[in-house]
């Protein structure tokens, strides 16, 4: 019997079941489906989180406190024995005034959740105290009014930026510029609205409020060392590129001056850059969406094990036509390959249908996401989930990966099937009722 042949009589006997044969393909095309459109989500989420590091800067080192002997799942974790010594704002003006070549910018940070209170709203928002070079460093755009002055923060003075939401929050009138809001019961003039960077719940400023660090560290959430020093959860310092020549001699100088500074032979900081930062999102995110896709392989599985069912099916009702293909002269192979085809069949086509739904679904998504940002005021960062630049991003790789197992599926679970039915005996097979 030629290939032709067996495509013929495959597709006939497929055919001759629609109901049967499309409630198999379905779970093919489900599990290709699911199979892609959760690694597109996966890849979708680490282009956006990627994306939104590097409009942030490629070209930082963020310093943090905590030694970093060790590395686990692409983190920095502490190792061995011994106290840490706090990261503190003094550290950051010891590297300012130390004119490190490489260095264009720095700001020490740190960060509390506060209480906004106006007399259209209360919210409770993150607080960030920085100093004035932040939205040069961060690229953080202004949308109405400005940043706070070097002035202010020399003066640890009450003023506020905040964040587009939390502006929308506490006056949902407009015009937040001027207006005086109480945080933490004490009064704050708001000097400058964020423009809004799309809602997205990674690095996003919208709901956020800054403050001159010597405005959160004396006045607001003072926390200081033993030796009196202001305590800071980062420091970032801008270089004047990105260059890996840049960023090590940086970095190393950084080293030694807080080495020096903590009188310490082993680090209790550790320095990192952006570039670290995307390295280990790709890690995170890649296991992610390599366990996304092996969570949605199982209905593939579920599929296959259908595919066998229904072909044992098939085996048993044809017990008689394949007693008399065997009594004309067909061969155990010929049997064989027929329902081999009939599984493959069932198999390709189930997932030629799933690819096609899951790069439907995925496109969908994404012109979801597009209308989102287009009609905010139709629900927002906060009540669409497609708002905030959630969008997937489509590739061959999991499509190729999900035909190539749903062909190897048909023909994993078409062996015993076919195997069952090229070993039956003629005789015993026409004397079946």
């Amino acid at each position: 019997m030629t290939a032709a042949d067996g495509l013929r009589v495959a597709f006939r006997a497929l055919a001759a079941n629609k109901l049967r044969t499309a409630l198999t393909l379905l779970g093919m095309v489900i599990g290709v489906a699911a199979v892609i459109t959760l690694m597109s989500i996966g890849a979708g989420v680490q282009t956006s989180i990627e994306e939104r590091i590097r409009q942030a800067g490629t070209n930082l080192l963020s310093v943090s406190p905590g030694a970093s002997s060790n590395r686990f799942g692409g983190f920095r974790t502490r190792g061995g024995g011994g106290g840490v010594r706090t990261l503190t704002a003094q550290d950051a003006d010891a590297i300012a005034e130390a004119s490190i070549p490489g260095i264009t910018a720095i700001y020490a940070s740190r960060s509390f959740n506060g209480s906004f209170v106006s007399a259209d709203g209360a919210v409770e928002a993150s607080v960030q105290g920085v100093n004035e070079v932040y939205p040069a460093v961060r690229n953080a755009e202004i949308g109405t009014g400005s940043f706070f002055s070097a002035d202010d923060v020399e003066r640890a003075s009450r003023v506020v930026v905040i964040g587009d939401t939390l502006a929308t929050d506490l006056f949902p009138n407009g015009n937040a510029v001027g207006e005086t809001v109480r945080l933490n019961t004490q009064p704050f003039t708001i000097v400058g609205v964020l423009a809004s960077d799309g809602g997205s719940s990674f690095q996003s400023n919208d709901d956020s409020a800054f403050v001159p660090l010597p405005t959160l560290t004396s006045r607001l959430n003072p926390s200081k060392t033993s030796a009196g020093d202001d305590v800071v959860s980062s420091i970032v310092v801008q270089l004047v590129d990105e260059s890996d020549a840049t960023v090590a001699g940086v970095k190393q100088a950084i080293e030694n001056l807080l080495l020096s500074r903590h009188d310490s032979e082993e680090q209790d900081f550790s320095v990192g850059s952006q570039a670290d930062q995307i390295e280990t999102i790709s890690e995170v995110t890649d296991t992610i969406t390599l366990f996304l896709g092996a969570v949605a392989g199982i209905s593939l599985l579920v599929g296959g094990i259908g595919i066998m069912n229904i072909m044992l099916v098939s085996v048993t009702e044809r017990t008689r036509e394949i007693g008399i293909r065997k009594a004309i002269g067909a061969k155990r192979r010929d049997i064989m390959s027929q329902f081999m085809i009939e599984a493959v069949a069932v198999s390709i086509g189930g997932g030629i249908a799933g690819v096609l739904i899951g790069v439907a679904v995925s496109l969908g998504i994404n012109e979801l996401a597009a209308a989102a940002e287009q009609a905010p005021q139709a629900g927002g960062p906060r009540g669409n989930p497609f708002a905030g630049g959630f969008t997937t991003t489509l590739t061959l790789e999991p499509i190729i990966l999900a035909l190539v197992v749903s062909v190897v599926i048909g023909l994993v679970f078409g062996i015993y099937p076919a195997a069952r039915a090229s070993r039956l005996a003629p005789i015993e097979a026409l004397r079946y009722e």
